[in-house]
């Protein structure tokens, strides 16, 4: 059975069976957020990982998205890029699930940086979608529908509001990233669901990327994303960068 046959009939097993199924945690392994896998996943008896997944949690209004492996590569890439100098650019906040974590595992308010925090606030900008991201169009409008977007502006600022050096910049990427106020960006996590903004994103930061600044995409390699992959890799190649896949869906480049 060839890559595309063996996610044709993942994606039909998923369906029957029903994705609550495979979200468990047990001494057979661990099965959430697409990763199946029995390696160890001592990280989540971790203390500082607890305190700052809890916070993401807190941050998604109380909804946990079982999303452990892949907040672990985010705080992992976090801490490393603090070895380099430069602020921390998120772009695709949502409800700060991601970027809230990080800031509760690095301590961020004694950190002499800013995190610069870039989201309409509204959601998806839907005529940004190619023709070739169709099926990312269909689930981002289902998600919309389902309230999966955060349009309370307000209440995501008082989310943040423990952290003073953190900005938040209310706008549609790429035509609000001439605005952001940085010089040197260490860490930048690119998280919008369509290729447009995010290869928009990549190409403006990359000059500002300092050698051993960290690239982290959300969902690059993830469950039915190939063609906004693609895409990706497009830009990526032009910028002289190759991303690496992860099995938690997650692409990275370290400059």
């Amino acid at each position: 059975m060839g890559r595309y046959g063996m996610r044709h009939w993942t994606r039909k097993l998923l369906n029957v069976l029903g994705y609550v199924i495979f979200n468990t945690r047990s001494d057979h392994g661990y099965a959430r957020d697409g990763l199946f896998t029995h390696h160890n996943d001592h990280f989540r008896d971790d203390a500082s990982f607890q305190a700052a997944y809890a916070r993401g949690v807190k941050a998604g209004f109380g909804v946990d998205p079982r999303i452990e492996w892949r907040l672990h590569v985010a705080l992992w890439a976090a801490a490393n890029a603090l070895r380099v100098s430069g602020d921390f650019v998120e772009c695709g906040v949502n409800t700060g699930f991601i970027s809230s974590a990080i800031m509760q595992y690095l301590n961020w308010g004694r950190v002499d940086r800013r995190f610069h925090l870039i989201d309409t606030f509204s959601g998806p900008v839907l005529t940004q979608f190619s023709e070739q991201e169709a099926g990312r169009l269909r689930a981002v409008k289902n998600a919309l529908a389902k309230g999966a977007y955060v349009k309370d502006l307000e209440r995501v600022r008082a989310n943040f509001a423990e952290w003073p050096n953190v900005e938040l910049i209310q706008g549609i990427v790429p035509e609000i990233l001439p605005t952001v106020e940085t010089k040197e960006v260490a860490f930048l996590h690119i998280d919008m669901n369509c290729a447009l903004p995010e290869c928009a994103a990549l190409e403006h930061f990359w000059g500002t990327l300092p050698p051993g600044a960290v690239v982290l995409f959300d969902d690059y390699a993830y469950f039915d994303n190939d063609r906004t992959a693609a895409l990706v890799d497009s830009m990526a190649a032009f910028l002289g960068a190759k991303i690496l896949s992860l099995p938690t869906g997650q692409g990275l480049i370290i400059k």
